[in-house]
Formats: C-alpha cells, sequence, structure tokens
C-alpha cells in the first residue's frame, strides 16, 4: 500500500472511531492489535462472534458513487446475527480491500461502520486496508465486517425453550437491508430502471441503497425485561428459512400473510421482476428485518416495550406443531 496514503486514512478515520470507543477498550486502530477487556461484571462470559459482507449491494453503491451508508449495512449484518443469542456487541473489525486506495471513499465507508457501531454500542477497534493492483475493477472495493459479542453463559438465547403457542414478533426492516441484490440488480438492468425516478416520496436509489437497521439497542432492552426465547435476523433466505433456524424439532412457524404493512419497494421488485410471492418470502424480509418469539402472556409487554423504543412492530403469527414432514414455516 501507498504508506502515505495509508497514514492519512488512519488519521481521518481515528475521530469516527474514537466516538465508539466503550468501557473494556484498551488499545484501539493505530497498533498491530487491538485490545479489549472483559468485564468482571459477568460470572460466566461466553464471547459470541459474527462476520459477513454486504452481497452484491457494494457493487450498486460503487456503481452509484453512494459510500456513506454501505458500513452501517456492514456492522449491521454482523451485530443483528450475535445479537440473536442474547449477546451485546462489544466491539468490531472490518476489511477494506481495493486495487487502490480512494483515501475519500475509504473515508467515507469507514465513517459508515463507525455509524454503525455507534447504533450499535460496539467499539471500531482495528481492521485491514488492503491495497491489490489488478485484483478489483477501478473505483471498486471490497468490504468484510467482523463482530465479537458477550453474554451470560446462563442467559444464551438458543431456542431451546420454544413451544407451541408461542407469538412470532416482526421488527420492521428499512428495505431490503443486504439481500436479494442480485436479483434486484437484474431486474433493474433487464427493465432499464431509472433509478432517479420516484416511489414513495423517494428515489428509487434511496430506497434500494437504505442502510440495514441495527435492532441491538431495543432488542437488548427488550431481552432484559421480558423472557425472549428466540430470535431471528431475516437475511439470505428471508422470513421461510430464517425462523426455522431457531424452532426445535417438530415445531413450524404460522405466519400470516398482511399481518404487517409491507413497504413499497418489495411491492415494485415483485412486480418489476414477475417475481412470485413464495420467491419473495424466500429472497427478501418483505419489510420484517427481526422477529422476536415470545409467549402469548409475554407478547403484549414486548410489543409496548419495542414500541416504546421506537420499534415498528407487529404480531406476525405464531409457533404450531409442524405436521409430519410438512413445511416449517408456513405463510398463509
Amino acid at each position: 500500500m501507498d504508506i502515505d496514503a495509508g497514514d492519512k486514512l488512519v488519521e481521518k478515520i481515528k475521530p469516527f472511531a474514537r466516538r465508539t470507543l466503550r468501557e473494556g477498550v484498551l488499545a484501539g486502530i493505530g497498533g498491530f492489535g487491538a485490545l479489549f477487556e472483559i468485564s468482571r461484571n459477568y460470572r460466566e462470559p461466553v464471547l459470541v462472534s459474527g462476520t459477513d459482507g454486504v452481497g452484491t449491494k457494494l457493487k450498486l453503491a460503487c456503481e452509484l458513487n453512494r459510500h456513506d451508508t454501505i458500513g452501517v449495512d456492514l456492522v449491521a449484518m454482523s451485530v443483528n446475527d450475535i445479537l440473536t443469542q442474547g449477546a451485546e456487541p462489544l466491539f468490531f473489525l472490518d476489511y477494506y480491500a481495493c486495487g487502490r486506495l480512494d483515501v475519500a471513499t475509504a473515508t467515507k465507508v469507514i465513517k459508515g461502520i463507525a455509524a454503525g457501531c455507534e447504533q450499535a454500542g460496539c467499539a471500531l477497534i482495528g481492521g485491514e486496508t488492503a491495497e491489490m493492483p489488478g485484483m478489483y475493477p477501478k473505483d471498486e472495493y471490497d468490504l468484510a465486517g467482523f463482530a465479537v459479542g458477550i453474554v451470560e453463559k446462563s442467559e444464551i438465547i438458543d431456542g431451546s425453550l420454544i413451544a407451541e403457542g408461542d407469538i412470532l414478533l416482526g421488527l420492521a426492516s428499512n428495505g431490503a437491508h443486504s439481500n436479494g441484490y442480485s436479483l434486484i440488480r437484474k431486474i433493474i438492468e433487464m427493465k432499464r430502471v431509472d433509478l432517479s425516478a420516484q416511489l414513495a416520496g423517494k428515489t428509487l436509489s434511496d430506497l434500494i441503497l437504505a442502510p440495514t437497521r441495527i435492532y441491538v439497542k431495543p432488542v437488548l432492552k427488550l431481552i432484559k425485561s421480558v423472557n425472549v426465547k428466540g430470535l431471528a435476523h431475516i437475511t439470505g433466505g428471508g422470513l421461510t428459512e430464517n425462523v426455522p433456524r431457531v424452532l426445535p424439532k417438530g415445531l413450524a412457524a404460522h405466519i400470516e400473510r398482511g399481518a404487517w404493512t409491507t413497504p413499497p419497494l418489495f411491492t415494485w421488485l415483485k412486480e418489476q421482476g414477475n417475481v412470485a410471492e413464495r420467491e419473495m418470502h424466500r429472497v427478501f424480509n418483505c419489510g420484517i428485518g427481526m422477529v422476536a418469539i415470545v409467549s402469548a402472556e409475554e407478547a403484549a409487554a414486548a410489543e409496548a416495550l419495542l414500541a416504546k423504543t421506537g420499534e415498528t412492530v407487529w404480531r406476525i403469527g405464531a409457533v404450531r406443531r409442524r405436521r409430519g414432514r410438512g413445511p416449517r414455516t408456513v405463510i398463509a
């Protein structure tokens, strides 16, 4: 890497990283390794880790020269995943790879990463910027992220307590988040879509590149007040494939079609791409970014608490006994 460019980038991102500092950080960006001390408030601390990227949404961001929120997407994909086991994110690291480092672009991306970390309450303590000539097309780059969180061993959420009759609560998404973009890009190409066109009062480019919601703070508050039996981050595979990942054997998720408000983007995608409804539920989140599973007795309290934190939440269905070899998710 160009040493001067690398030094300039480090100096530019330090103020963003400083805003994400939290208790436990001993050494962060600038050294060969970052240090984080585990709080002694935990009796049996368990570390939970996750890593992810943002898929081909990144290609659209590069094509549209929109680099300010893709970092939020990167953080969201990992912290929302580890959240499903009840983990509070502690720190985050990123990997930024390019053919030739553009300091201005990289700064926008990492500023977005820092913003995502602030939303999640975790520290941006390090990362790697790799300059690899010949590996990437001009003006393109790749991203990966790594989150580490912590949960008390006795409080790990693993879905084992989920029972028939429990309620599925759906938390609203902010759009397509970071999944289904190969299909979105195909629709845009086939229909020669003008991304500056308006839909529901916004440009299509704004709707399509809207950053992934980070559910950490409201869901951690929920966990402290209500017995949350299961959490599912609705990513690739949609509602159809992600909710069953947390269900015990013999149970199925019964989801009520129309129980929530479907954002205009998904209606547009369905119509423009002539996508079957079943496929929509398998590829996209269709307006639900996280599902929380609670008992029927605590559902109302959970809804009220989430609403108080600013979340839009719906009762989207319930857990039922699975019929033989029938589907583990029924949307009807």
